[in-house]
């Protein structure tokens, strides 16, 4: 049996397929090391796995500004070192990074050490991180469709991002009860990603009113640090009780996105793969200053692939209509959920595992592994 690294510290959307296939490579006999960041929110997700080996590894993001430069290329060395020397110690089979600021310091040092190193890129548009070292790799996943030029001797398999086991489609009624959700009343989810969403969050709080008239329970997850958590009561036009919950942070995924009638969230990859893993109609807010604006690239990709729809954040005023369009629109809710039906048909953990296993053997590829075609001339 390998021993693998896992990469993937930072935020929820890299930790969570980290999460993923380290269950996944223990279940098959491996053995599998996670290397996280310091974050809060790295600590409060691995609460929940504590048979999951992890290491904080010594990292900081990417800035232009003088300070956040200087601390990331110190920090970076830091990793590097503290990567070198664990690596030696333990002799891992494979490294495997899931983007982000913690990958780069483990990735070179793999190469120094000339271990085999796989990365995944789950945004259409590869982040800075990937760009950078998918050239010392000799795996590289990309989301269906995407390429990644100028790449040489590098094989890529297109495929999507891991979920986690417990994320997945409950019978809603099921889900509901486990809430506490009213079954006679829509349910609108409302995440703003790992990190929560301020502006989502103001939205709620300016439109909990006018959506508790029509009959709508809200449920949103703040974020950590952001607003303050319990249950609110609030009626309907006719005087019944509709309830809002607010918590930072969930523990149940997939029990929540199962009982929802529509989510309202921002558009990071972890969050979509969710989605489609519990086929949960959305509307999605790509949040604006994103890298690249890559969540713009993933939500009109959703949207095209007929998952939902896709709003501006600067249309945020005028979203309380689209929102009831949508939800008490059941034809389009259930033509929403045929599509995210067939978008979740692949096993993306089982097309990860059998491929790393056989880059952890030294085993030539045998499933479609494909080059990326050669740049275009220009």
């Amino acid at each position: 049996m390998s021993k693998f690294i896992i990469a993937c510290g930072g935020t929820g959307g890299h930790l969570s397929p980290g999460i993923a296939l380290a269950e996944a490579l223990i279940a098959r006999g491996h053995t599998a090391t996670l290397f996280i960041s310091h974050k809060k929110v790295d600590t409060r997700l691995l609460e929940n796995y504590p048979h999951l080996a992890a290491v904080r590894v010594p990292s900081a993001p990417f800035g232009w500004r003088p300070d956040v430069h200087l601390r990331f290329h110190w920090r970076q060395s830091q990793g590097l070192l503290f990567s070198l020397k664990f690596l030696h110690a333990l002799q891992p089979d494979a490294i495997v990074g899931f983007g982000g600021f913690t990958n780069a310091g483990v990735v070179m040092a793999g190469r120094l050490l000339s271990l085999p190193v796989a990365l995944h890129e789950a945004n259409r548009i590869p982040g800075r991180a990937v760009r950078l070292l998918a050239r010392v790799t000799r795996r590289l996943y990309l989301p269906p469709g995407v390429r990644l030029p100028g790449i040489r001797g590098v094989l890529v398999r297109h495929t999507g991002l891991p979920v986690r086991a417990e994320v997945g489609r409950l019978m809603r009624t099921e889900a509901q009860r486990q809430l506490g959700i009213d079954p006679a009343k829509k349910l609108l989810v409302v995440i703003g990603g790992s990190q929560g969403s301020g502006p989502l969050n103001h939205w709620v709080e300016e439109n909990l009113a006018e959506l508790a008239l029509e009959g709508i329970q809200v449920y949103c997850v703040t974020g950590l640090g952001k607003c303050s958590a319990g249950v609110r009561e609030l009626r309907t036009r006719n005087g019944q009780v509709v309830r809002a919950w607010f918590e930072a942070f969930s523990d149940h995924v997939g029990v929540l996105l199962s009982a929802a009638d529509l989510v309202l969230s921002r558009a990071g990859a972890g969050t979509l793969a969710e989605l489609v893993h519990c086929k949960t109609p959305a509307i999605l807010i790509p949040y604006p200053h994103a890298a690249d604006n890559h969540q713009w690239a993933n939500a009109t990709y959703f949207e095209q692939q007929g998952g939902g729809v896709v709003v501006a954040e600067s249309a945020l005023p005028g979203l309380r209509q689209e929102v009831l369009d949508v939800i008490f629109n059941d034809w389009l809710l259930n033509k929403f959920r045929g599509n995210l039906h067939r978008m979740s048909q692949e096993n993306t953990i089982d097309t990860l595992v059998h491929d790393l296993e056989e880059l952890a053997a030294g085993t030539p590829p045998t499933r479609h592994l494909r080059r990326p075609p050669a740049p275009s001339p220009s």
